[in-house]
Parts: structure tokens; sequence; C-alpha cells
């Protein structure tokens, strides 16, 4: 079943993970995504373990998988010109080089459109392209910190904390990729076949999520405070300890509220004037939350989630991620995903968050090893076997051997973001 970008080329010039992020979800919904990477390293990730399973890193593999991996020296006039080849060829180019390095490559946005004018150049950097801080090298745990997230993450009592996934990596990625798809599909209503420069940030994302709390704060001008596993707005909305574990308790409502209390035997705060209405109760959260952790103290989680799943009373278990993979729903929506890989048995990644009823999404080819497709792609942009050897001379020892060979583990790493 081919994938709804089926039949779209993408020039993936991203490392670590946000732009790589955003390439294996369009890889994923079916584009050929063709991964350039520096000859003897590659990715910046394919260094980053432990672990690593048979000389391969988990990181790397986690997120790039339906990619074929060409290594270019991009330095060489040779690997420029086979870059403009492919980009003549292609419908997207992704970069997330520090803003600039395209230009001095030869290949910035003006430049690109003048080879393809129908290309979407979708640049992914952590501060944009434009303004004071553009040039500035960014990670993850910057962003966060910088977005307003990390602020708002952990205990009151205690100091900022960053989330437990690269979040600014991740939502960078995910709205530059919902960007690329948009510029595909005007591009087909366009009677020119225009393509476009899109400006992706990681600064920008994590603005973007904050949402709510950033409602707060233009409402009040004043910056909301950690409040740890609690909601800001709504109670009770939070974590609590039973006694062998822990639980999340969402009564967004009164109805809910009502439920809630009379299923864990709670009767007596349901005529409380201290908790009438969800803004009382807001504004007496301690008190409440007092009540509340007694009584699921004594209680253990099974029979919490039990009374509250029979009152339809949103909650659930706080999982590790063995828990994750192992609950029955997961299951069901195959969240942890067979991935064959020719060195790597038994090799799972996480599943896709959505199903498509025509045109679902589905991994045809493993996380690619170091420049496997190199030749492969090279023949399809009409290079010799002669040129391609001459071109990367690495490629006609390692692409002679089976599809086993390891990659190096060696060499100068890329440029950071």
């Amino acid at each position: 079943m081919p994938g709804p970008l089926s039949g779209t080329r993408v020039v993936d010039l991203t490392r670590a993970l946000a732009g790589p992020y955003c390439t294996l979800l369009l890889g994923d919904l079916g584009a050929d995504v063709i991964k350039i990477e520096l000859p003897g390293t590659g990715d910046e990730t394919r260094q980053w373990g432990p672990p690593f399973v048979e000389g391969e890193s988990s990181y790397f593999m986690s997120v790039n998988r339906n990619k074929r991996s060409v290594t270019l020296d991009l330095k060489s006039s040779a690997g420029q010109e086979a870059l403009r080849r492919l980009t003549r060829s292609a419908d997207v180019l992704v970069e997330n080089f520090r803003p600039g390095t395209m230009q001095r490559l030869g290949l910035s946005y003006e430049q690109a459109a003048e080879l393809n004018p129908s290309l979407i150049f979708c640049s992914v950097s952590g501060f944009g392209q434009t303004g004071p801080r553009a040039r500035q090298p960014a990670y993850d745990a910057i962003l966060q910190g910088m977005g307003g997230i990390q602020f708002l993450s952990g205990e009151p009592d205690g100091g900022p904390t960053r989330v437990g996934v690269p979040i600014a990596d991740i939502s960078a990625g995910m709205f530059a990729a919902f960007a690329v798809a948009s510029a595909l599909y005007w591009r087909e209503r366009d009677p020119q076949r225009r393509g476009q420069q899109i400006d992706a940030s990681m600064l920008g994302g994590q603005v973007a999520l904050l949402t709510y709390q950033a409602g707060r704060y233009f409402a009040t001008r004043e910056a909301p405070s950690r409040i740890g596993n609690r909601h800001a707005s709504i109670a009770p909305y939070e974590m609590f300890k039973a006694s062998d574990g822990y639980v999340n308790v969402a009564a967004a409502n009164e109805p809910m509220w009502q439920r809630f209390c009379k299923a864990l035997d709670l009767n007596e705060l349901v005529s409380d004037p201290r908790f009438a209405t969800n803004p009382d109760r807001v504004h007496n959260r301690q008190a409440l939350s007092g009540v509340i952790e007694k009584r699921l103290g004594s209680l253990p989680m099974a029979e919490v989630i039990e009374r509250l799943e029979k009152a339809e009373v949103p909650v659930g278990p706080v999982y590790d991620l063995a828990q994750v993979f192992a609950d029955p729903q997961s299951e069901h929506l195959g969240m942890a995903m067979s991935t064959p890989h020719p060195k790597v048995p038994n090799l799972r990644t996480t599943g896709f968050p959505f199903s498509l009823s025509q045109t679902n999404p589905q991994v045809r080819c493993p996380p690619p090893l170091l420049g496997e497709h190199t030749a492969e792609v090279l023949k399809e942009l009409g290079y010799t076997d002669a040129e391609i050897a001459t071109l990367t001379p690495e490629v006609a020892s390692s692409n002679a051997r089976e599809r086993g060979a390891s990659p190096s583990n060696e060499g100068e790493k890329p440029a950071s973001v």
C-alpha cells in the first residue's frame, strides 16, 4: 500500500534529532528520504551511546528508519555537484545546519530555487534563520530552558526540570513535517507548482507548546510558577500515591467530581463549601489534595483504578517503559514495531501514532548503515560506476560487501546545529 507521500523525494541534510525526526515522519508516510551523511562518521548520533547493539547506536536507529544513506564530502566540488543533482530531482530539501552554512555550500534557498523552482526548502534550527540569536548553536536542553518548558516543569519547592524526552527537538521536527506537508499540498494546487521556503525553529516550537500557560501569562501578566504534577486550572487533576504505586486522576468537570467522590467514599467533600466549584477546589487545592492523598494512600493502585474506571472518571497508572509496551492497549496499537535490520535481530522501534484507512504508514526499510545506498542513489542520478568510485572511494569497498558491514565509529564529528 503506497503512503500518502509516495513518489515524493526528500533530500535529508539533517543530523542529531530535530531534523531527522521531521524526515522520519515524512519517510513513514511514504516519501523517499535520501539521508546525506559525512563519509566515515555520518550523523553524529551514530556515535551517541551506549547502548549500542551490534555496533549500531540505539539512538540513531530510533529516528532513522525509512531512509536511504548516501555519504558525500560536501567540502569537495564533486560532492557539491552530486548534491545539486539530487536537489534538481527532489521535491523537498530539509536541512538543520547552523544558519549560513547552506549558503557557504552554494545551496542557499535562492540558489536551490534556481535549480528547482518547485522545491520545498525546509530549514530547522534552534532560533530561526533571522534575528539576533539566529547563528547561536542550540540543542534540546538549551531550548527547553529558553522556551519556558523547563521553568514550568518540576515540583514547586524544587528547581526547574527538563522534560524526560527531548521535547524541543521532537516538537520542532513535528512542526517542520507539518509545514512540509502543507507546502506540498499547496504546490499541487498552484498552477505554477511553486515551491517555498520553510523556517522552523526549536524556540518557536517550544513557545507554541505553552498554549494555556501562555494564556495565563497574557491574562495576568504574571509568569506561572511550577506546580509539579498538578493542573493549574483544574482540581483534582494530578498525580497521587496509592499504597503501592502512583496514579493520575483527572476529574475535569462537576459530574466527574461527584462520581470521583462517590467512588472513593469521599462523599463529605461534595457538600464541603470549600470544594463546591472547580474554582473553589483550585483555590483550596492544598486542603483538597491532603484529604485525597490520605484516602488513596490506604488503597492499592489496582483498586483505585478499578473504582474510578467503573465510575468513568479518567484515571491511569504511572508506567515505566517496560509497562508502557506491555500494556494491552499499546500492544493493540502496535506501539512496539518490529523493524527488520541486517545486523540487529529483533530490532523494535516505536510504532506509528496514527493510522490512515487508505494510505497507512509502514516500515519499508530499516535504519540504514552508513553510506549503504550511496552507489544506488548516484546511479539513479546518472553516475557511472567509474564516476561513483572516483566520487566516493570508500563506497567501492564498503558496498561490495554484504549489507551487514559495520560503519566506522571514528572520525571528526559534524558541526553542531
